[in-house]
């Protein structure tokens, strides 16, 4: 091996780390936010939880952020208005979902998106891995349990599909738009969109507390797991992300277990070794290729990552 070949090795596999690490901290912000969401519910429901997170959100990334128009392409901006609608769609379907199902097995449905994209998009040695974490969400659902919450499962399917075309169009919005300028579009559209489905019964809900608790988890999910998703997303295949995210069913149990008390039996423990195999094997063999320079199209040229005000020195 040439020392030159040695050097794309090692960048290839630095890139790998960076990008698994990104992805499994957007998992916990995830996770601990949803724990946390759910002790809204009897405030304001699902839905309203939802609204709450992903307006706060919106209002936050529109002013770190403030995205020109000069940043975007048409397609950038279409991809990025698309983003906003499937966001939309993610959140509010799994809240729904949480509401009805432990927030193990959600996840472990909501999975099957990701899971698909990686089977869809996977080629040679690294269809392996979602094989492997196929078999690790089986165990965390259960199915042979019995009597299950349809409406739930049906909620949890759902996001599951929003969920595959986020992956997708994540990785278009990254790859179009400089910076978070991208995120800073789609979070706003899909707090407009929520607030349309959902907004009219949570009015009546709000009280200053509320407010400020839906501010400071909008910070933790959305924020900044969907910031961090961006960007591993620029260092990742679609493939090794979406086996990557099966560690999110493991991490959902824990964390039901911990906050919520949400107590696992033998089948669940035994699909968090499958999983974490799974994450593993996509964190080895994942990393995508650096993009080419295009310097023909001014409107991707770099620029700074977050445009943050000088007042407050805070980073996504």
């Amino acid at each position: 091996m040439t020392p030159m070949s040695s050097v794309a090795l090692l960048s290839h596999r630095s890139r790998s780390r960076t990008g698994a690490g990104m992805a499994l901290t957007a998992m916990l912000c995830v996770q601990l936010g949803l724990a946390v969401s759910v002790g809204l519910f009897d405030d304001i429901g699902p839905e309203g939880a939802a609204t709450l997170r992903l307006t706060w959100a919106g209002v936050v990334l529109l002013v770190l952020v403030r995205p020109r128009p000069s940043r975007f392409t048409r397609r950038g901006l279409a991809a990025s208005v698309a983003l906003g609608a499937v966001t939309a769609g993610l959140t509010m379907c799994f809240m729904a979902s949480v509401a009805r199902l432990p927030l193990g097995t959600a996840s472990a449905l909501e999975f099957l998106g990701p899971l698909g994209v990686a089977v869809a998009r996977g080629h040679g040695a690294t269809k392996l891995w979602p094989t492997v974490a196929a078999v690790g969400v089986v165990l965390l659902t259960e199915p042979w349990q019995g009597a299950a919450d349809v409406v739930g499962i049906a909620f949890a399917l759902a996001a599951a599909a929003c969920w595959a075309a986020y992956i997708l169009l994540t990785q278009r919005v990254g790859d179009e738009v400089a910076g978070f300028a991208g995120l800073a579009v789609s979070m706003p559209v899909a707090g407009l969109i929520a607030l349309l489905v959902a907004g009219p019964s949570l009015a009546a809900d709000l009280t200053p507390r509320l407010m400020v608790v839906g501010l400071g988890l909008a910070v933790l999910l959305p924020v900044i797991p969907f910031a961090l998703e961006m960007l591993a997303l620029r260092r990742l295949t679609t493939t090794a992300f979406g086996t990557l995210m099966s560690l999110e069913p493991a991490i959902a149990l824990v964390v039901g277990l911990v906050a919520l008390h949400q107590t696992p039996g033998l089948a669940p423990v035994v699909g968090i070794v499958f999983v974490v195999a799974a994450g593993v094997g996509a964190e080895r063999t994942g990393a995508r290729p650096p993009r080419a320079a295009e310097p023909t199209r001014p409107a991707r040229r770099a620029r700074p990552a977050l445009a943050v005000p000088r007042t407050n020195g805070a980073d996504a």
